[in-house]
């Protein structure tokens, strides 16, 4: 898969709404971004680093802002389950398009301001 279009296609159509609204909540906030497929999954990355990724899965959707963003968000992500550099959206809610917004924004400031 090479296209983030036929990544999202594979899913059922109720997920495809919700992929697509992670989606586009990323480009609006980082239209610059260079969208891509790497470990299987789509991948947003700004001047060569990553942004953060994003998965469908059959109960989640999963959201990826490694290295920094998890830890930036923790008390907002904290109802959320988690993994290491994972957070898991279920499905059953609306997706925290704000709140990825957020994040991207911080992602895109860690990138653009390194410390």
């Amino acid at each position: 898969m090479k296209i983030v279009d036929d990544y999202i296609a594979q899913f059922p159509a109720e997920t495809q709404v919700l992929l697509q609204q992670v989606r586009t909540a990323i480009r609006e906030t980082c239209p610059e971004a260079e969208e891509s497929i790497s470990y299987a999954m789509p991948a947003y990355k700004l001047q060569g680093k990553p942004l953060v990724y994003f998965a469908g899965y059959k109960n989640h959707i999963g959201f990826y802002a490694t290295p920094t963003g998890h830890e930036a968000f923790k008390e907002a992500l904290s109802r959320y389950k988690q993994g290491k550099g994972s957070v898991q959206f279920p499905i059953t809610e609306p997706m925290p398009l704000e709140l990825i917004k957020e994040i991207m924004t911080f992602r895109l400031n860690h990138i653009k301001n390194p410390k």
